[in-house]
């Protein structure tokens, strides 16, 4: 008998392993496809005489996207099956990328790329929402700290091969090629998705009857921490492009550098968030790593394209350790059939904040230098810091 409790506790194991597996690879091949097609995106319209504006005007499109979509995929992911979601959405960014690519070949830039995020907007999000919403399930009766720390990871890990790859072919004299291999790479994710074997308790939750869940001052912190750390990292990817192209002189492949040292930042702060978490306290983590944000920002516009890119992967860093430490708490304090919603509603305010930051600068245009705005954002941090110490500190008095 304890024979064959053993081997089928080693069958149980495998076919854990194979399922992690699986969805690692999905994370790593969607990741790549994803960063791929925002600094393909970015430093298309910016080469085609848009600017900062242009990439704003289209990440604040996408933003507009996402707040709509926040809150309804959050309850399609606890009412249906996370799997065939997140499939179902790869599949559409496949084919959305493979349009794309025909359109940029015979259609102006600037609307092209704008109907294309709006679509492409919608479809992430779900895929986004639905494969995060799994980590829970793949990594069942393993440490959930060590299986975040994981899967962000890799997903860095491809945002970093993306950088690498989308660079050189962003040089070639057509960007419909770009567009194709980013393709490839969400058909690749749809098919390691489809090869996971999940029991139907796994894939499906029940029980989301509305959009409504219990939300207390912890988890409206926790919000607003990581609306505060999207808030930076949306602010790279919308004004990175233009910050290299204009102030820096730089070219696609120096901007392809800045998204790689970002990516680098992004793996080690993966790397030591399981350990960083567990030695210091949350609040304070949360608080130094938005306090280094702000800093990092401000150093920025003092120096060169060179020294700049230590400043990229810094911020890349305390992004990555935030949102790792971030979901995890999530993870550990929402039950699975509200996790979706909760991550929903999360993105929510994130989105808000990044609406705001891409209107904004879309309306300053090229009026205003990046640097100026990476400081103007960093001052919104130092204050947000305050606002939050504040509040643990009142909280503290209270109890």
């Amino acid at each position: 008998m304890s024979a064959t409790c053993r081997i089928y506790r080693d069958q149980t194991s495998t076919t854990r392993s194979r399922v992690f597996l699986g969805f690692l690879v999905s994370t790593l091949s969607a990741a790549i496809g994803r960063n791929g097609y925002y600094i393909a995106s970015a430093w298309i319209l910016v080469d085609a005489g848009c600017g900062s504006t242009g990439v704003a005007t289209t990440l604040a499109i996408v933003s507009a996207v996402e707040f709509v979509a926040s809150p309804l995929v959050g309850v399609a992911a606890d009412r249906f099956n996370r799997r065939r979601l997140a499939i179902a959405a790869d599949l559409s960014r496949f084919a959305i990328m493979l349009t794309t690519a025909c359109a940029l070949l015979y259609k102006d830039v600037f609307p092209t790329i704008c109907l294309s995020a709006v679509l492409f907007a919608f479809c992430d999000r779900m895929a986004l929402t639905s494969s995060q919403s799994m980590i829970p399930v793949v990594a069942r009766d393993g440490d959930l700290a060590a299986a975040n720390s994981t899967v962000f990871f890799v997903m860095q890990f491809g945002c970093l091969g993306a950088a690498l790859l989308f660079g050189p072919l962003l040089s070639e004299r057509s960007p419909a090629p770009a567009f194709t291999v980013i393709a490839v790479f969400f058909l690749v994710s749809a098919t390691a998705l489809s090869s996971m074997r999940l029991s139907v308790a796994s894939g499906n939750v029940s029980g989301a009857k509305s959009f409504a869940f219990n939300v207390d001052l912890g988890l409206l912190r926790l919000f607003a921490v990581y609306a505060l750390l999207y808030g930076g990292a949306v602010l790279v990817s919308a004004t990175g492009s233009a910050f290299v192209f204009e102030e820096q002189n730089g070219t696609a492949v120096d901007f392809g550098h800045v998204e790689a040292t970002w990516s680098v930042g992004s793996l080690m702060g993966a790397v030591l968030a399981v350990r960083l978490t567990r030695t210091i306290s949350l609040h304070k983590l949360h608080f130094v790593l938005l306090g280094a944000t702000a800093l990092s920002l401000m150093a920025l516009p003092l120096l060169s394209l060179s020294w700049s890119l230590i400043v990229f992967a810094a911020l890349g860093f305390v992004y990555n350790l935030g949102r790792v430490s971030v979901e995890g708490i999530l993870q550990s304090r929402v039950c699975d059939s509200a996790l979706g919603r909760a991550k929903g509603l999360m993105h929510c305010f994130a989105v808000a904040l990044g609406l705001l930051i891409f209107s904004i600068t879309a309306a300053a245009g090229d009026r205003v230098f990046p640097s100026t705005i990476f400081f103007s954002f960093a001052v919104v941090l130092l204050i947000g810091v305050s606002c939050l110490a504040l509040g643990v500190v009142q909280q503290k008095d209270e109890s």
